[in-house]
């Protein structure tokens, strides 16, 4: 049964990472995310309030969460997100605070978002080239991102995490130059393996570059060694350049799960927990919210949720099915 005041699952694991999703919308279609176009966006009236958010957060505070990462879609189309970043700031200065973003209102933002208490971020950023970029997020807007990463690096954020999907036959041939990229200007590289979490169903093994693949190409032009990383439980397999040029992580989704260790609990915009990336079920907290819960009712619908997290998401066994929800509306 769920342990009083502890987010605790039936595997044993203990949830400390809250992901929340402050918005299902996005200024890119990343093809690896959404399609082109006729998403279909929830309507206003269903997404959480500022002051629904930051209750949620409150009480899961007093659960033991210690991390919120704020996504989206992409959180910073959102307005006032400095008002919330304030608000989830006060609720502790220990509190792990952070921000995952395609970086392109970065340039804008970033000084406010620090002020208001934000510690670090997490930008998506697939390749460096100009018409590539434009083939994948379907937008030409690199030079957006590349100026908000800059304005990250001035505003303080630290650490600045670079995270980037490789898909064969489109950018597996940046391993290195992002590598390189990464290590001059001082940010910490993550590839993330293509996940089955697009909204048009077009993800495909065949399509996938493995962890595995990316690791022996890095170790070829810039030889790597295995290091532990700070937090157990965070997904990130970790490597440290042998020349003292930094570090360069892996996050293998797909072909090494991290299951057992997820400490992950999700909020999407419209008010729903999720307990995995692929969860097909959903625990509504945007009902009792306003429908006048208290806290502490609050509470034991989050422990309930949190106690019938999945063992793990199942991609490789027959039958699996993608939830009914893209990334972009579940919140990364």
């Amino acid at each position: 049964m769920p342990v009083p005041d502890t987010l605790i699952d039936s595997q044993g694991r203990v949830l400390r990472d809250l992901r929340i999703s402050v918005t299902d919308r996005c200024n890119l279609r990343c093809v690896y995310c959404m399609p082109l176009e006729g998403v279909p966006w929830l309507p206003k009236e269903d997404i959480l309030t500022y002051e629904e958010i930051v209750r949620v957060a409150r009480v899961a505070v007093g659960l033991g969460v210690t991390g919120i990462r704020l996504t989206g879609g992409e959180p910073t189309v959102r307005a006032g997100l400095a008002l919330l970043v304030r608000e989830l700031r006060a609720l502790g200065p220990r509190l792990d605070l952070s921000l995952t973003t395609n970086g392109l209102r970065l340039e804008a933002l970033a000084g406010e978002l620090r002020a208001a208490g934000l510690a670090r971020v997490n930008v998506s950023l697939d390749t460096l080239d100009r018409e590539r970029f434009q083939r994948i997020a379907r937008r030409d807007r690199l030079a957006e991102v590349l100026a908000g990463l800059a304005a990250a690096k001035r505003a303080g954020l630290s650490p600045i995490k670079v995270n980037a999907v490789l898909m064969r036959g489109l950018n597996e041939d940046e391993v290195v130059p992002l590598a390189r990229w990464a290590r001059e200007q001082g940010f910490e590289l993550r590839f993330v393996e293509w996940m089955p979490l697009d909204a048009q169903r077009s993800w495909s093994t065949g399509r996938l570059v493995p962890a595995a693949e990316i690791v022996a190409a890095l170790d070829r032009a810039l030889p790597l060694e295995p290091v532990p990383g700070p937090d157990p439980s965070a997904p990130a397999e970790l490597y440290r350049y042998r020349d003292g040029g930094g570090t360069v992580g892996v996050i293998a989704s797909v072909t090494r799960p991290f299951c057992e260790r997820c400490d992950r609990i999700r909020l999407t915009a419209d008010g729903q927990v999720r307990t995995c990336l692929f969860s097909h079920d959903e625990h509504d907290l945007r009902g009792p919210l306003r429908a006048g819960a208290s806290d502490a009712g609050l509470a034991a619908l989050l422990r309930a949720a949190a106690w019938r997290k999945q063992p793990g998401h199942l991609i490789h066994v027959a039958g699996f099915r993608q939830p009914a929800r893209g990334m972009s509306a579940i919140g990364g």
